[in-house]
Parts: structure tokens; C-alpha cells; sequence
């Protein structure tokens, strides 16, 4: 059950690191258009995420093999989310231009990230302390 519950973790955080990979590599390569549809966007953010995708991938990895470093790493990965957001907060005050739905994307994206964060805590890290003692 356990391996199959790792698989499952696995499979959403690479979906989720894919579709994050795409949208974000389409936005700063100007891929099929989508540059154009996605309006005011802000390219620090987008780089942000497009590094958070790179994480995401390898943390799925980790997921599978059951290492210590997944939950570190997607723990980085909030880290650089929650700075982005406080970097675009600024930026925001400083009357930059921007799509309102990027706030709300961002908080979804640190959400789901801390998320994963706590599923690797506790089925990685943890279950090794308990092995362990």
C-alpha cells in the first residue's frame, strides 16, 4: 500500500511538474501563441515557476525511490514560491502591471507545493526515523 500510495504522489507531482514545465516554457520561449493569451504576465514569476517545474520532476523521482532529500527539496521549492510572491506583492505596490489571476495561481501553486512537502515529511522521512528507533 505504501509503494502504491508513493507511486500515486509521484505520478500528481509529475503531472503537476509537467503541466507547470509546459506552460511556463511556452510563455518564455513564446510557444504556440500562448505569450500573446496570457496577457500583463510577469517574467520573474514565470521563471519561478519554470525552476518549481524542474523541482517538481525531480522531487517525483525522489517520491518513487523513497530519498530522504524529496521533502528538502520541495521545501526549497516553497521557499523560492513564497519569495517570488513577496517579490511580486512589491512589485505590485510599485504599480507594475499585472493579471489579478496571478495571485491567486501563485497562492494555489505554494499551497500544493507545501502540500507535497508534508506528504514527503510523512511518508518518507518520517516512517525512516520510526524504522530507525
Amino acid at each position: 500500500m505504501k509503494k502504491k500510495l508513493h507511486y500515486l504522489i509521484a505520478l500528481l507531482l509529475a503531472t503537476f511538474g509537467l503541466l507547470t514545465m509546459f506552460l511556463s516554457a511556452s510563455v518564455i520561449f513564446d510557444l504556440f501563441g500562448i505569450r500573446a493569451k496570457e496577457g500583463n504576465y510577469v517574467l520573474f514569476i514565470v521563471w519561478t515557476n519554470f525552476i518549481s517545474s524542474i523541482i517538481y520532476l525531480v522531487a517525483s523521482y525522489g517520491f518513487i525511490k523513497n530519498k530522504n532529500w524529496t521533502s528538502t527539496i520541495l521545501g526549497i521549492s516553497a521557499l523560492i514560491l513564497v519569495n517570488a510572491f513577496i517579490g511580486f506583492i512589491i512589485y505590485i505596490n510599485a504599480d507594475g502591471v499585472y493579471e489579478t489571476k496571478t495571485i491567486g495561481a501563485m497562492i494555489f501553486r505554494i499551497v500544493v507545493t507545501i502540500i507535497f512537502v508534508a506528504f514527503a515529511y510523512f511518508t518518507i522521512n518520517k516512517k525512516k526515523q520510526i524504522n530507525i528507533n
